[in-house]
This record gives C-alpha cells, sequence and structure tokens, in this order.
C-alpha cells in the first residue's frame, strides 16, 4: 500500500509565518512529489538532454525557499508554483545549450505528441522547450488562465483534478480551457 503523502500545508503556512523549524520539515515532506514532478518534466525532454532530475528538483527547491515574498497558502499552490519554476529552469538550460550549440540540435515539437506524454505519461517524446516556451508566452498574451493551465499539466504533469485544485476552478472548467488551449497550441505551433 502506498504512503500517504504528508499534509503539507500547515508546513507552508507556519514556514510563511516565520517557523524556521518547519521550513526544515517541509524539504522532507516534499522532496519525493517534487522529485516526480522533476522527473515528468525530464521524461518531455531530448534524450541527451545534461540536466538530471535531481539536479532540476535541487534548483527549483533553491528558488522556492529563496522566494522571500510568496505567501503560500497550500499543497496545491506550492506544486504549481514548483512547475512554473521548473519551467523557466528547463527553459533557461535550453536556451544556454542552443547558445553553446549555435541552433544546432533543434528538435521540432509535436503537440501530439506532448498531448500524449501528458496525458498517459509516456516518456517517448523529445521537445523543444524553447518552441513551446515561445508558444506559451503568446497564449499567456491572449488568455493568461490557459498558458497557466498548459504549464501545471505540461511541466507540472498535473492531472485534470489536481490542476483544478491549483487554478481554484472546477474539472469541468479545466478540461474545457484544456481542449481550447490545446487546440489553439496545436494551431500556434504548426505554423512555427
Amino acid at each position: 500500500m502506498p504512503a500517504v503523502p504528508p499534509d503539507v500545508t500547515p508546513l507552508l503556512l507556519a514556514w510563511g509565518a516565520g517557523d524556521a523549524s518547519a521550513g526544515e520539515r517541509l524539504l522532507p515532506a516534499i522532496y519525493a512529489e517534487l522529485h516526480q514532478q522533476a522527473a515528468r518534466a525530464m521524461r518531455r525532454e531530448r534524450g541527451e538532454h545534461t540536466l538530471q532530475a535531481t539536479a532540476l528538483v535541487h534548483e527549483a527547491y533553491l528558488r522556492l525557499v529563496d522566494q522571500r515574498s510568496a505567501e503560500w497558502k497550500n499543497r496545491a499552490q506550492f506544486f504549481g508554483v514548483a512547475a512554473q519554476v521548473m519551467r523557466r529552469i528547463l527553459v533557461d538550460h535550453a536556451r544556454a545549450h542552443q547558445a553553446e550549440k549555435r541552433g544546432g540540435n533543434v528538435q521540432p515539437i509535436s503537440l501530439g505528441a506532448a498531448e500524449n506524454a501528458v496525458a498517459e505519461g509516456r516518456d517517448d517524446n523529445a521537445l523543444d522547450v524553447l518552441m513551446l516556451h515561445d508558444a506559451l508566452e503568446r497564449l499567456a498574451l491572449m488568455d493568461p488562465g490557459q498558458a497557466r493551465l498548459v504549464e501545471l499539466r505540461y511541466f507540472g504533469g498535473m492531472n485534470i483534478e489536481e490542476t483544478a485544485e491549483a487554478l481554484g476552478v472546477s474539472p469541468a472548467t479545466v478540461k474545457r480551457e484544456w481542449a481550447i488551449a490545446r487546440a489553439w497550441l496545436r494551431r500556434e505551433l504548426a505554423s512555427s
């Protein structure tokens, strides 16, 4: 029987209120789930990627704890922010890699493959994170909520219910907005 993940909300609230010991107890409580989130994100990267899931989770955690102005509300919000931080790390890493290669070895993105990877948790899809990032930036200009939803589903690996909780909307709304965002991204990436 799998272990029940600890309720991190009280730890986040106590830590946000200045309880240093809550911050110390937080890492062991969230590490496994952060590592799973990082592993899901890394499965969607190219095979020869030099960043590993463990390095991604460590970098993300360092950035998360360095956010002094963050007002942590609950577990869903924390892991939603973690997905955003991991996306930024992957984009920064991809930009650095692309600069080293001078644009070489860029792999085209297939939104259909990305959708299947998210829906099925498969790891056989190498995607150009920069193309997806640029498309998400354009989507965010039109509909920030849809861009956030895609970020949570794709980079955070969240399912419909987890995404709904993180966004504070119903699962039906997530399903509807996910379908619209996917259609827009498919069209946008096809023209790239």
